[in-house]
Formats: C-alpha cells, sequence, structure tokens
C-alpha cells in the first residue's frame, strides 16, 4: 500500500468521518460546519482528496471508509519505526521507556501481548 498521511486538519475530518461512518455526505456537510468551521465547498474538496488517496469512498451520497482508523493509525506507528529506529520495535521501546516510566498494569499487558505472538 503507498503511504497514506493526513495533515492535522485532514486526521480531524477523517475522524468525524470514522466516528460516524457510515455519514451521508449531507451529515457530513453539517458535521464540518459545526466542528471545523467549514463550507460546503471545503468539505467536497477534502472528501475528494481523501477519496483519491484511497482512505475513504463516497457512494451514492454515502461516506464510508476503505481503510479503518485503528488500521490508518498502525500503519502510522510502523513507519514511525521503520522511519526512526530502523524497523527496529526493541530500540523503539529502549528509547521510549527512557523518559517515560511504565505502570505495573502497562508492563503486564505488554507481557501477556509478547506471550500470545511467540511462535509455537
Amino acid at each position: 500500500m503507498e503511504e497514506i498521511r493526513l495533515g492535522v486538519v485532514e486526521a480531524k475530518f477523517a475522524d468525524i468521518i470514522w466516528k460516524h461512518e457510515p455519514i451521508s455526505s449531507g451529515e457530513l456537510v453539517k458535521k464540518c460546519a459545526l466542528e471545523l468551521d467549514w463550507k460546503k465547498s471545503t468539505t467536497y474538496t477534502v472528501l475528494k482528496k481523501l477519496c483519491e488517496r484511497g482512505i475513504f469512498k463516497n457512494e451514492g451520497g454515502e461516506v464510508s471508509s476503505l481503510i479503518s482508523r485503528q488500521d490508518f493509525y498502525a500503519l502510522q506507528s510502523e513507519k514511525f519505526v521503520d522511519d526512526t529506529f530502523g524497523g527496529s520495535l526493541p530500540a523503539f521501546f529502549a528509547a521510549f521507556t527512557k523518559r517515560k516510566a511504565l505502570s505495573a498494569e502497562e508492563i503486564a499487558e505488554i507481557r501477556r501481548m509478547i506471550e500470545s505472538y511467540k511462535e509455537d
């Protein structure tokens, strides 16, 4: 999949769609007017761009996602680890925990995650 990025404003727009999908394009225009102070033309312009980038689709006046919010941010996280730490999750984890202490609950959750991924 080609790299998909969202600017800050695009991310706010995308979050509106992910939160309410499927959503009619008319309802999306109303929500963007309230939450982003956008005009109808701005909403449709940004929607068209994000549809062309393969994130959303607008069919028959109904807007929905082609990639879930969770999958989108998972891809962004993977790219960050690849670009910043040469793809090394242990290097990322070491850098992260150097400045932020983990709670006992977080440590336990990480252990459960590792155990669930161990190969037999």
